[in-house]
């Protein structure tokens, strides 16, 4: 039987999500909770990776088990045993085919600014006490969606097989005393939210021009875009799965 997990995590503490020969990483601990809690060896595959210290506020994985489990105690019990950084939403059964990964329509993301001085949120978003420019910014935004290859923004070196991402909504809103950007797409690739938000802080300072960002992206060249911004301002915040995948009690 195949189960996925809806959980969150606070990601300052590990090495991203992925399992590394070195470092603590979030898939790790999950692992060996499930793994003790459900008597068995679990592995588990989770929707996509976060970078180190990245967090995520709605995440899915997805694991195999050959036998019956009360969920809602399971549940408790992983929240119980867990570090308070991880904490499970809910474990339900999914068709035996359902990927946690492959099958996600689309992912959302969004990066917190903060304009003023917070000792609270220092260790949760980027401080930059300098004025941005959110129309330019959103102006920037609106050359995004009329792209699909986006080489640029990617990290160097990466294995990947295209560099095309259909991006669905990208925006930037005034909260308080920060600046949001969300971005949804139906993929990412390494490091790409991070590059994308430096370049739009260096549009936002008007160091660069909004529609420069044109040649920015045909260019395909990494070292045209703009600065990866630090992981702590990053939240990965909702993952869209096909209604078809939940099995139905």
């Amino acid at each position: 039987m195949r189960y996925f997990i809806e959980f969150s995590y606070n990601g300052k503490a590990y090495h991203g999500w992925q399992n590394q020969p070195n470092a603590i990483s979030v898939q790790q601990v999950l692992e060996e909770a499930l793994s003790k809690m459900l008597r068995t060896k679990i592995t588990v595959m989770g929707a996509g990776r976060t970078d180190a210290g990245v967090h995520a506020s709605e995440m899915f994985a997805h694991f195999d088990i050959a036998d019956e489990f009360d969920v809602e105690s399971i549940v408790f019990k992983l929240n119980c045993y867990l570090p308070k950084d991880i904490a499970i939403k809910d474990i339900f059964q999914v068709n035996v085919n359902a990927h946690a990964r492959f099958n996600a329509k689309s992912r959302t993301y969004n990066y917190r600014i903060a304009n003023k001085k917070n000792p609270f949120s220092s260790d949760f978003a980027y401080h930059i006490y300098f004025d941005l420019d959110i129309k330019k910014m959103n102006e920037a935004c609106g050359i995004l969606l009329q792209y699909k290859d986006f080489q640029c923004f990617s990290k160097s070196n990466t294995d990947v097989k295209t560099y095309h991402c259909e991006i669905k909504e990208a925006n930037w809103k005034s909260e308080k005393d920060e600046l949001i950007f969300t971005i949804t797409a139906d993929r990412f690739l390494r490091n790409m939210v991070r590059a994308i938000v430096g370049t739009m802080i260096e549009i936002g300072l008007g160091k660069i021009e909004a529609n420069q960002l044109h040649q920015i992206i045909e260019s395909k060249n990494r070292s045209e875009a703009g600065y990866s911004v630090p992981a702590n301002g990053l939240y990965l915040t909702k993952i869209v799965y096909p209604d078809t995948l939940k099995l139905t009690t």
